[in-house]
């Protein structure tokens, strides 16, 4: 570009020469000639220079790019590389995490798994009644130990024979006003199972819940005749559902059920409410065994408030015998040191000033 400037510059000074040289006259044109093959001589000079210098610092200038153009490309391509190492990491631990993760995901899938089988298994034991009578009587013991420890207590029995002969799956002997309570174990499962059953169709449902209602009340009625003996136990008896749910059921759609059980005096209770009423029940006899220790250390500190005022009376006629005595050893010591005092008189004296000295003797007794 600068080049062209040059050329343009120099193409117009010898146009305006060769306008000069014409309107001079012909004695100027020789010396204006030379001057201009000077002045062409040293334009071509300076621009053969400026060729050179120019080549020369655009050369240097390409060089210095193309370095800083090579560190560039050196620091990106560090960066990227950097980059994806760094992406490569973070996906692998992404990757090995997923991995942890579904492995975790199948564990518990064959833990699942596993558990259906017993859930399965643990649905075939109780389609049997037998089976579901003993699970029932096995949670109330449970319950019961939580709450009095074992049986040897004596706080509660488990399959006590009453005197009519029944056999009650636990027998609590609580605190009056409740008194002795039997508890039984029911297990009403079969016709729940149908009436919740969203498969069958309404009007099934509602024959099942009618045949579910008719096997509470028979559980309340035999609770209620066996287990309720007058002169044995309390006037009331302790339904027992091992099931949470059907407990639910029958406190939330069936509060005729709830009637029922009052009127015929029976308790109708579920594992957490039992163990509630178990609770307090045992926080009872904590209260009463404590009151009990209380009045008799209430007692004993009245007997010994009276023995300690015997051993005051004792004492101080103790000390008032101290006393005494101490003053008769005073008096004794007393006349034990005139008595001293009389001996070193004897010793240190004549005969004839202890004579003149003899009516002063009785000062001895006083």
């Amino acid at each position: 570009m600068e080049i062209y400037i040059v050329i343009g510059l120099l193409v117009f000074v010898i146009l305006l020469l060769i306008i000069l040289i014409l309107k001079n006259n012909n004695k100027d044109s020789r010396d204006l000639v030379e001057r201009i093959g000077k002045l062409d001589t040293s334009l071509t000079k300076d621009i053969s220079d400026f060729k050179i210098n120019f080549s020369k610092d655009l050369r240097t200038d390409f060089g210095v790019l193309e370095d800083k153009i090579e560190n560039r490309l050196n620091i990106i391509n560090e960066r990227v590389n950097k980059e994806l190492n760094d992406n490569f990491e973070k996906s692998n631990k992404t990757f090995m995490n997923v991995l942890e993760r579904l492995n975790k995901i199948d564990e518990a899938q064959k833990k699942i798994e596993g558990l259906n089988s017993e859930i399965v298994s643990l649905q075939n034991v109780l389609t049997d009644k037998k089976t579901r009578g003993t699970f029932g009587e096995v949670n109330l013991e449970y319950i019961l130990n939580n709450a009095f420890g074992s049986p040897k207590s004596g706080i509660y029995d488990v399959q006590h024979k009453m005197s009519n002969g029944a056999v009650a799956d636990s027998l609590l002997y609580a605190p009056s006003p409740l008194g002795t309570i039997a508890i039984d174990s029911k297990f009403p499962l079969e016709n729940y199972q149908k009436m919740v059953d969203k498969a069958r169709t309404k009007e099934e449902r509602v024959l099942f819940e009618r045949k579910f209602e008719e096997d509470v009340k028979k559980h309340v009625n035999d609770i209620a005749s066996k287990y309720i003996v007058p002169g044995e136990t309390g006037d009331e008896a302790i339904m027992f559902l091992p099931a949470e749910a059907i407990f639910a059921e029958i406190n939330a759609y069936h509060p005729e059920l709830i009637n029922y059980a009052y009127n015929k005096k029976v308790w109708i209770t579920g594992p957490t409410t039992l163990i509630s009423t178990l609770s307090i029940i045992s926080m009872i006899l904590k209260n009463m065994e404590r009151d009990k220790y209380a009045k008799v250390i209430h007692n004993e500190l009245e007997k010994l408030g009276v023995e300690f005022n015997r051993y005051r009376d004792r004492w101080d006629k103790l000390s008032r015998s101290v006393k005494s005595v101490n003053q008769s050893i005073d008096e004794l010591h007393t006349t034990t040191e005139k008595i001293s005092r009389r001996f070193e008189s004897i010793k240190n004296v004549d005969v004839d000033k202890l004579e003149s000295k003899d009516g002063n003797n009785e000062d001895l007794l006083s």
